[in-house]
């Protein structure tokens, strides 16, 4: 009986972390927007750029928490070095800022 109790405690937790931190779908984007939830993409997207003057956005995700909205940007400066920026995308505050190793 305990080897069940452990799958199922596995699968629960899968479950729930999948739940944690889900993909918005793009096409709910713009009612989250006009709903005050976000800020416009374009906006965080001149918050990473600024970070880093000169780079380009090579990919973008923004993720429902349970704490709320967070949009990851990856940029590319034309040294070829990679760029992770994360922010709050209700607010627009960076909450990480790290070179891709």
């Amino acid at each position: 009986m305990k080897p069940m109790t452990a799958l199922f405690t596995a699968a629960a937790l899968i479950l729930t972390a999948g739940l944690a931190q889900a993909d918005v779908r793009l096409d709910r984007i713009p009612q989250l927007v006009k709903e005050g939830k976000i800020k416009p993409l374009e906006e965080l997207n001149q918050i990473a750029q600024k970070l880093h003057p000169g780079t380009t956005i090579t990919d973008t995700d923004l993720d429902n928490h349970f704490d709320g909205y967070e949009y990851q940007v990856e940029l590319r400066d034309t040294n070829g070095i990679e760029w992770d920026v994360e922010l709050n995308a209700t607010t627009g505050e960076v909450l990480s800022n790290r070179q891709d190793t």
